[in-house]
């Protein structure tokens, strides 16, 4: 990629890098404006938007329009904040069906403001319509959020800056994107696990069994777990004579165990 900002198309995805300021005029290479944006959307026939987001902000206007053409697209939108996205472009993050956060990455909103110039009369209206512009991004994150009207607007006053664990808590993402790297074994294995059993099908037990054997799965699982569980003594008791479980539920017992480690 040769610059910050840039679209490009694989087959029916699109992908879209804001790695710039949103600004009505492009001075720089990594600016980006809505009506650079709605051209290279004009006739963009693709199934999945994937937009990048690494950005301070930048214009409220420019912002909005970028937020309202992403929404408007037929294409399934997804925004992908890959470091900071600060300001209006918190706004363009909340234009995605699915919003992903980097497990290293921040979101930042505040309230809009601007520079003015004038008498008396002409500074208060220029607070209250910067009232009004506040109302507009409101509505963005209201759309999506699981917090009270009160608790967003004490959001934006306060300039906050939220990691990925606060945006997902309060809806303003939908998941954290986890390197592996950062994954515990166990719980790499059991996501794993879970994704195939969730896999559409007739029978999940039948993917399992069509797919791995389960008889491995469950060795594997097990030698996983012992090797995090911490080495702590329990009470002795007699051990009772156990009827055999089905291998289903021996797996199911199994996820479980390792969901509490």
């Amino acid at each position: 990629m040769n610059k910050y900002y840039a679209l490009t198309t694989t087959g029916q995805t699109a992908d879209i890098y804001i790695f710039g300021d949103i600004t009505s005029w492009e001075w720089l290479e990594s600016d980006v404006s809505s009506y650079t944006l709605s051209k290279e959307l004009q006739g963009l026939d693709v199934d999945v938007i994937n937009v990048h987001i690494n950005s301070y902000g930048g214009e409220v206007a420019e912002g909005l329009a970028i937020y309202n053409m992403l929404k408007n697209h037929k294409a399934k939108v997804n925004t992908i904040c890959e470091g900071f996205a600060c300001s209006i472009a918190a706004v363009v993050f909340m234009a995605g069906d699915e919003r992903i956060m980097n497990s290293a990455s921040l979101l930042m909103v505040h309230n809009a403001w601007t520079y003015t110039a004038g008498n008396a009369a002409e500074l208060r209206k220029q607070a209250d319509d910067l009232e009004v512009i506040n109302q507009s991004t409101m509505e963005a994150f209201k759309a999506h959020v699981n917090i009270s009207d009160d608790e967003l607007k004490t959001l934006l006053d306060n300039e906050s800056w939220l990691s990925p664990q606060e945006a997902l808590e309060k809806g303003f993402a939908t998941s954290i994107k986890a390197s592996e790297n950062n994954e515990n074994p166990s719980q790499s294995v059991k996501n794993k696990v879970v994704e195939m059993l969730l896999k559409p099908s007739n029978s999940a037990k039948r993917d399992i069994k069509t797919t791995i054997n389960l008889d491995n799965v469950i060795a594997k699982l097990t030698e996983v777990l012992a090797q995090q569980k911490q080495a702590v003594p329990e009470p002795h008791e007699p051990k009772q004579p156990q009827a055999e479980q089905p291998e289903q539920n021996k797996f199911i017992n199994l996820l479980n165990a390792l969901a509490k480690c």
